[in-house]
């Protein structure tokens, strides 16, 4: 990395907490020196208590772009100056761009969903799907499926501080998109037996399944699904989760996080620098393969 630091480099970041365990460093400062680019990527603590502060230093500072994780996804939008279509449809950025001091926050977490699908062989396109999860990331996963052509949702969400945005996110899908969106109780089991059993794809975005609540899932047993379902989980640590467990088991084909996880980074990386990511030499380095 000190080779590759000059009076020139262009500095990105992460903005998030807790942030340290983030795979973006490796996979952006990587990405960059694969393609002789001088940009450096770095990880900042930065809660709700000083994000604006941390914002109004990327105005300052000439920052070129930064990432922002929970919990700064919906908070950053009043410091910034402009919104992509789809980060308003969101409510939510996970991509700040600064050009020459005008802010602007995208959302590429959905795009990022959808393109690991297509990498994986997978097209939903005019099929019918359910998502598990109202949160920043799932309802960006729900926006771009619906914009990219998913003819039916079926959207589940516990009563939670997430509940009403799934709502008003199915409402929303159904006056703004083609696609007939429906929101359900995740607390309904049978209503999502019944879900499940009617779609392609059932595609976890909540973080059931992750530190400290491994090996958890709210589907209570593999009677939930068949062989011919596919199962897709927006956690990449652990690779398999419990849900991808029990799917695996059931004969389902599944995938993790971690082909989301690179193809949004791709899509901020291309924001950024104007370079396309080298995607297939970062699977090599980050080890992500599929099923």
């Amino acid at each position: 990395m000190s080779e590759r630091i000059t009076g020139h480099t262009e500095l990105l970041t992460l903005m998030a907490y807790p942030i340290r365990h983030s795979q973006s460093p490796a996979m952006h400062n990587e990405a960059a020196a694969y393609l002789g680019l001088d940009y450096a990527y770095l990880c900042f603590d930065v809660d709700q208590s000083n994000l604006g502060e941390a914002i109004a230093a990327m105005r300052a500072l000439k920052v070129r772009g930064g990432n922002l994780s929970m919990p700064n996804k919906i908070a950053a939008i009043r410091y910034l100056d402009r919104l992509t279509p789809q980060a308003e449809m969101c409510g939510a950025v996970n991509t700040i761009i600064n050009d020459d001091g005008v802010l602007t926050g995208h959302i590429t977490d959905g795009i990022g969903y959808m393109r690991s699908l297509k990498d994986n062989g997978i097209d939903v396109t005019g099929k019918k799907i359910t998502i598990v999860g109202c949160g920043g990331a799932g309802k960006a996963m729900m926006v771009q499926a619906a914009l990219d052509g998913v003819a039916e949702l079926s959207i589940f969400n516990r009563r939670d501080e997430f509940h009403q945005r799934g709502a008003d996110t199915a409402a929303m899908l159904n006056e703004q998109t083609s696609c007939k969106a429906n929101f359900y109780d995740l607390e309904d089991l049978d209503r999502l037996k019944a879900e499940i059993a009617d779609s392609c794809l059932l595609a976890n975005a909540t973080s059931l399944g992750m530190k400290p609540q491994e090996g958890l899932t709210y589907i209570p047993d593999a009677g939930f699904l068949r062989p011919d379902l596919i199962v897709t989980d927006a956690i990449y640590s652990p690779e398999e989760t419990e849900l991808l467990r029990m799917a695996r088991a059931a004969g389902c084909r599944t995938m993790n996080g971690r082909g989301m996880m690179l193809f949004q980074g791709a899509e901020a990386f291309r924001l950024w620098t104007g370079r396309d990511m080298p995607v297939e030499h970062m699977k090599q380095v980050l080890g992500i393969r599929y099923d």
